[in-house]
């Protein structure tokens, strides 16, 4: 009870104090060519806003980016002087108390706290804002427009209760309440973007909002890898991961050799290894794989590359150390921002094990990958048809078996330029793909006109 007074006093002394900055700071009118972007989460790790930054700013608008700064942002984000990104801090986690407790001063921590600072920023015209995480940003957003005429857009990636309800359950009084407060608040911006055609429809069905949507698309910097860029990238990575390294010596030590391509030393020229292993992206291990090929069936060594930074890097890390593979490696590099287009347009396969919590969002990394002509196989949920053509630009799958049965078709008799794979991936070159600037000035620049 004591604690829950001592919340609502700093409450009531903090928006004293703010309406007060208010009054001496924001008098002078917002600017109308401003946008103040917000991601309650590590902007580094939201391409989508910082794409969204990038993208208004080509359209002659200043920015200013709010989130958490774990991880390094787009190198044209942090080089573009119309850019300003702002840190903000996060709540260490309190170690005192229930989970109800802690969940509540986090949220009361983190309204102050974003009110302040966006208080403290050049009133923009719009304030765009990454939902999730929406609480408390939503409701604070909101009131700042309220405060100083900035309108409020809610750029939708998926609910926020639905992945509270993976952690505690969907009947939990915390995500109970969060999702009144998600359906509640989501009415009250100017204007939702959302990003499936699934999302937009449940919006308007069971939250009375009106959405547009905008679809993920890959950036210019994801494309196909020449195949000289490939051999720099595979010599760079062999240095640290073994992966990457030539099983055999050239016969001239001159030759650079990796375990996919060889460097000519007299012509530069740079060409694909004989009865080289194919190389895929992925979250997954292999056990069905190896068994295949030790039952004698004629497919290629595998060498894994397990990208991201998220949990389950960790537990596949765990199991792939309880495993003795002979024809495949695994490998879980720590990639640079730049480097990461590069393995993608480099590789023979993605495998996506991407579920969405809501059913209603679609998985960036595929998004990434097919702008770099890589062909996917992914598992199947609600809405991945909106990305995933089966048989077209990949293959949709239900478990780990009938993935094995799809990796021994694709990759029988490898490397094959008649093969499934090769189709795939010609059909994604010739599916010409928007990008994302062009998607952008088509559906997001005509609304932040209009309104």
């Amino acid at each position: 009870m004591a604690a829950s007074c001592v919340a609502v006093l700093v409450m009531a002394a903090s928006l004293l104090l703010l309406l007060l900055v208010l009054w001496k700071r924001w008098r002078r009118g917002r600017a109308d060519w401003h946008v103040i972007i917000v991601v309650l989460g590590d902007v580094g790790r939201s391409p989508r806003m910082q794409y969204h930054a990038l993208s208004f700013v080509k359209s002659g608008f200043s920015v200013t980016l709010m989130g958490f700064c774990n991880s390094r942002p787009y190198d044209e984000l942090l080089q573009n002087n119309r850019i300003q990104i702002v840190s903000l801090t996060e709540l260490p986690k309190l170690a005192v108390g229930p989970h109800i407790f802690q969940y509540g001063v986090k949220v009361v921590f983190q309204s102050v706290y974003l009110l302040w600072k966006l208080m403290c920023r050049e009133p923009a015209a719009y304030i765009f804002l990454q939902n999730p995480p929406g609480l408390p940003a939503i409701a604070v957003c909101w009131l700042v427009g309220c405060l100083c005429a900035s309108k409020l857009v809610i750029d939708w990636h998926n609910y926020g209760y639905s992945i509270m309800g993976l952690v505690h359950g969907s009947s939990h009084p915390l995500v109970l309440l969060a999702k009144w407060y998600e359906k509640l608040c989501g009415r009250l911006s100017h204007l939702n973007l959302c990003v499936t055609n699934s999302m937009r429809e449940d919006l308007a069905q069971n939250w009375g909002i009106k959405a547009v949507t905008v679809y993920d698309k890959p950036a210019s910097f994801f494309k196909e890898t020449p195949l000289g860029l490939q051999h720099q990238l595979f010599m760079k990575l062999s240095c640290t991961y073994s992966a990457f390294k030539a099983c055999s010596e050239p016969l001239d030590p001159d030759t650079e050799r990796s375990a996919f391509t060889e460097r000519d030393p007299q012509s530069g020229v740079v060409t694909h290894l004989r009865g080289r292993p194919a190389l895929l992206v992925s979250s997954t291990s292999w056990t069905e794989f190896e068994q295949l090929i030790l039952d004698g069936e004629s497919l290629p060594s595998l060498v894994c590359v397990i990208t991201g930074k998220g949990p389950l890097k960790e537990y596949y890390r765990g199991l792939i150390g309880q495993k003795h593979f002979q024809h495949i490696q695994v490998c879980t590099p720590w990639l640079e921002a730049e480097d990461y287009p590069l393995l993608l347009g480099s590789a023979d396969l993605g495998v996506c094990l991407h579920k969405s919590s809501s059913g209603l969002d679609l998985p960036m990394k595929v998004v990434d990958m097919f702008g770099c002509c890589l062909p996917v196989c992914a598992v199947n949920f609600q809405c991945l048809h909106e990305l995933v053509k089966h048989d077209e630009n990949g293959l949709v799958f239900e478990g780990s078996e009938e993935l094995a049965a799809q990796l021994q078709m694709l990759f029988s008799a490898f490397p094959d330029p008649t093969g499934k794979l090769s189709q795939f991936r010609q059909n994604l070159r010739e599916s010409e793909q928007l990008r994302w600037d062009e998607s952008w000035k088509q559906t997001v620049l005509p609304l932040v006109m209009d309104t």
